[in-house]
């Protein structure tokens, strides 16, 4: 197994659908093992894989690796996707935290009660268009990427998260005709393309099975 890459989650995004892009926009062909039961978990628990006893986790180069933002970097270090020096890496970190702050907003709305989410939603919006979406826009106002000459796994997640806003909030680019322009031209690199065509390995938006699915394996009560 150790040339494969093999991604252990649950057959939805959450937090593995970052990684899922980045590995897609690095051309990385992946397998993935789906968690459904809560004995999956407990072996993996009994295996030692699991460091701080939580998921993603993404076997490669021989290493099992867990917590999102470090295999993030790896595969972001390892693909060139992670900027030239220390200065642009630090840079390409800011933009992609900031993307996580919103992404994970979003992440948390299947599992909030249904008399909430409205308030949520609002909350989304509201800093989306007012703290987050507007930082984007000066950044790529006078280049054509967030950092440097190069793409970074800054730029993928910056994609990941304008998809996700409009999957909530359809018009919500209308006043970012920046962010806009960024958002076709990621559209329009072959690998992306093909990342978001039917049939790839890019997850749906989360659904009742899902949130079923995440509180059985880790045996959680909802």
């Amino acid at each position: 197994m150790s040339g494969k890459v093999v991604l252990t989650y649950f057959n939805g995004r959450g937090k593995m659908e970052s990684i899922r892009w980045l590995l897609a926009v690095a051309g990385v062909e992946f397998e993935e093992v789906n968690m459904t039961k809560h004995e999956e978990y407990v072996k993996l628990l009994s295996d030692g894989a699991l460091m701080f006893e939580q998921v993603p986790l993404v076997e490669i180069d021989g290493m099992k690796l867990v917590q999102t933002k470090a295999i993030l970097n790896y595969i972001a270090g390892k693909y060139n996707l992670y900027g030239n020096d220390l200065k642009e890496r630090v840079m390409i970190d800011m933009y992609s935290e900031g993307v996580r702050d919103l992404m994970e907003m979003i992440m948390m709305l299947p599992f909030i009660s249904p008399d909430t989410k409205k308030t949520k939603l609002e909350d989304i919006e509201r800093k989306a268009t007012s703290r987050y979406i507007p930082v984007f826009e000066k950044a790529l106002a006078s280049s054509q990427y967030l950092v440097g000459y190069q793409l970074s796994c800054a730029d993928v997640q910056l994609l990941e998260i304008t998809l996700m806003l409009e999957e909530k909030f359809p018009t919500i680019l209308s006043k970012f005709p920046v962010v806009k322009a960024f958002q076709g031209r990621m559209k329009s690199l072959p690998a992306i393309q093909k990342f978001l065509q039917p049939g790839s390995k890019r997850k749906p938006q989360p659904d009742d099975l899902y949130v079923k699915t995440v509180y059985e394996v880790f045996n959680f009560k909802h």
